[in-house]
């Protein structure tokens, strides 16, 4: 058995392990990891098929994930700050991938539907790679790291659904979540050989752990302001997404999974406006360029709302919508995780727990205008949410000031 690397023991010492192959790493972990809480969006159209009699609560799927990720992220990831993030990892992706082959083997949707809130749990896998480059990060290029990781995260998240549809095109639903098991046990041996031990750094009991949450919330007033516009830009993101699978299954297109899932690849050019958004908020601060991004987020649904037979509007829009998401998530944690660098898991998860609620809301906010305004609804409610973003941002900003 091969010895794992050595722990990182300090500030110090951490920044010594700071290098581009361990932030492509935790990159990979990020996305591998969250991409499971997405593979179901694109497949709406392939469930209805397989659980006719549950068709009309079909959108629970999305929302019970994201509900999961939430709970996870207030439940797990704080235990990033008390024992060895390399360990939790691992935990984590061995309890996944059960959570996905109950999934793949799911008889109804009842069940399904309790898979995808464990498998919402068990992905936070990815905030504890996040904090994890924060930590190893020399303070001057912290947003950069952060952002290569969160770059990885957010390919994760867009290229899920590319490969979802794929997937099950050609093999079927079921196999999309048999696959990210393969994924899952091919990534776990490259963490054990690569991936170096961190040292907690807070000794709190797991009931104390916690509740220093709620603490931290009211200690740190840049911290509220942060989640509650990260929570609006993920809520308009979330209702998006499963609303375009059903416009592409409808006129004037009738696209199947595949199609819905090369959307995905599209918007991944947002991540590559990750590293140089990070190293925006490092030269200019983050406020700028999250008030940026929530512009672009706005644009992008006044694009969507005269798209709704155009793809090359809707095409436009995807790029649009992500790099303005991406832009401002970066610069969001990139000023979190300097308030309390002892705390960074339970700040992330405080973060994280009220942008995934937003994400969980948006997702069902999407699929109910839908059904009650079709695509134009859809455009509203997102727009309302991304105004919402800059109300909350413009107002800390006033405060700030």
């Amino acid at each position: 058995m091969s010895t794992p690397p050595s722990a990182i023991p300090s500030p110090s010492a951490a920044h010594r392990h700071y290098s581009r192959g361990l932030l492509l790493l935790l990159a990979t972990i990020a996305g591998v990891s969250v991409a499971n809480i997405y593979y179901n969006q694109p497949l709406l159209g392939a469930l209805r098929l397989s659980f006719p009699d549950g068709a009309a609560w079909i959108g629970v799927v999305p929302t019970a994930t994201q509900l999961g990720y939430a709970a996870g992220m207030l439940l797990l990831a704080p235990l990033g700050d008390r024992f060895d993030r390399r360990k939790l990892i691992l935990l984590q992706i061995a309890g996944l991938s059960v959570a996905l082959l109950v999934a793949a083997a799911a008889p109804a949707l009842p069940v399904l539907a309790a898979a995808s809130l464990a498998i919402g749990v068990l992905a936070t896998i990815a905030q504890q790679a996040v904090p994890f480059a924060a930590e190893i990060a020399p303070p001057a290029e912290r947003g950069a790291a952060v952002g290569t990781v969160m770059s990885g995260l957010l390919l994760g998240i867009l290229l899920a659904r590319t490969a979802a549809g794929f997937i099950a095109e050609y093999l079927g639903w079921r196999a999309v979540f048999c696959a990210s098991v393969a994924a899952l046990l091919a990534l776990a041996v490259v963490i054990m050989l690569r991936l170096p031990r961190s040292t907690p750094t807070s000794t709190l009991r797991y009931p104390q752990l916690l509740a220093s949450l709620w603490h931290l919330a009211v200690e740190l007033r840049e911290l509220r302001y942060a989640a509650a516009t990260g929570a609006a830009m993920f809520a308009a993101f979330s209702a998006f997404w499963p609303a375009l699978t059903l416009l592409l299954a409808g006129a004037p297109f009738h696209y199947g999974p595949q199609a819905a899932g090369l959307f995905g690849a599209v918007g991944a050019a947002g991540a590559l406006a990750a590293p140089y958004a990070g190293k925006s908020a490092d030269k200019r601060g983050p406020h700028a360029v999250i008030a940026l991004g929530i512009w672009l987020v706005a644009i992008s649904f006044a694009i969507f709302a005269v798209s709704a037979r155009s793809l090359a509007g809707l095409v436009i829009g995807v790029i649009v919508l992500d790099v303005g998401v991406q832009a401002a998530q970066i610069s969001n944690q990139s000023r979190i995780y300097a308030l309390k660098p002892e705390a960074r898991s339970r700040v992330n998860t405080v973060y994280m727990v009220c942008y995934f609620i937003g994400g969980a809301i948006g997702s069902s906010a999407g699929v109910e205008a839908w059904h009650a305004g079709g695509w134009l609804g859809v455009s509203v409610v997102g727009l309302l949410f991304a105004c919402l973003a800059g109300a909350i941002h413009h107002f800390g900003a006033r405060r700030r000031g």
